[in-house]
């Protein structure tokens, strides 16, 4: 039995883990991939306070250091559903059941995908939503990135150092990025910009070899790099939380849901910013929080 069982090993939850390890709580990480989250496809962060431009697996392997000195449990299994009450709630995974008395979230989100009828069959064979992780197989080749916000423009810039020529191809006629993101991929001169061009298929034999557009114009490129978004993950593991119409979990910044012993953190909580400083402040609010009613018990 955990103290404090968290599903997710990214910013929020390995926060939330130190705050209640320190606390004195026995407390468990579950994490079904890599523990770190999505950040540890950035290849710089330039954001987070006293840590400029350090790496996202740097940031994330210090985070799980931390973790793992204050005796934290790391359970590398996906968690398939959660069932029980505050004192007693159930975590199912594929190889076994545990137990805890209290429950982040902090599951954070994924891709959102572009829902096209190729695009399961070209993923890992030219289409791709992480630049870091699969960019250098597509060294001195003609790659796009899809999507116009901060994502995009980070995939853009960090690609234009590795392939030949980089398109960004944009919905609207306006870039939603961060002016200097957007500054700084002008300034590139194998990065061009596609806007008010949407992509409606996905052709090729055995990889992706040509972008289809709306306007009937073809783009021959040899990966395409989706970054239109993302959606939330986990938010359906245990019934009878309160969800927006996008599917976050809604709660406000003492991250409490309406389950008693059930807290979110994270970028999977109703929020305007997501970030990883808002990622942190959740996590340690979230473990706190568990805390204090662990000790009222």
């Amino acid at each position: 039995m955990f103290d404090i069982a968290i599903i997710g090993g990214g910013t929020a939850g390995l926060t939330a883990a130190i705050y209640g390890a320190r606390a004195g709580k026995n407390v468990a990480v579950f994490e079904s991939t890599a523990v770190g989250g999505q950040i540890l496809n950035s290849s710089a962060i330039d954001n987070y306070p006293a840590l400029p431009h350090i790496s996202g697996l740097a940031f994330g392997q210090s985070l799980e250091k931390q973790a793992r000195d204050l005796a934290v449990a790391f359970i590398f299994e996906e968690v398939s559903g959660i069932v029980g009450d505050f004192g007693d709630f159930r975590i199912s995974t594929e190889d076994g059941e545990y137990h805890a008395k209290t429950l982040i979230l902090a599951c954070g989100t994924i891709p959102r995908k572009l829902g096209l009828a190729n695009e399961a069959r070209f993923e890992g064979r030219g289409v791709s939503y992480c630049a870091t992780c699969d960019g250098a197989f597509f060294k001195g080749k003609t790659v796009a990135v899809y999507g116009g916000g901060d994502t995009a423009l980070h995939e853009a810039n960090y690609l234009a150092d590795v392939a030949t020529k980089v398109y960004v191809i944009n919905r609207s006629s306006k870039l939603r990025a961060n002016p200097q993101l957007i500054t700084s991929a002008k300034q590139r001169d194998n990065i061009d910009f596609w806007l008010d061009a949407e992509i409606v298929d996905l052709l090729g034999e055995s990889h992706l070899e040509e972008l289809v557009l709306k306007d009937g114009r073809k783009l021959s490129v040899s990966a395409l790099f989706v970054a239109i978004g993302r959606v939330p993950f986990g938010s359906r593991l245990i019934a009878g939380l309160d969800l927006d119409e996008h599917g976050f979990v809604c709660a406000k910044s003492d991250c409490k849901t309406k389950l008693k012993g059930v807290f979110v953190a994270g970028d999977l909580r109703t929020k305007e910013l997501r970030q990883l400083v808002t990622a942190s402040a959740d996590g340690a609010v979230a473990a706190t929080s568990a805390v204090d009613l662990l000790n009222l018990a």
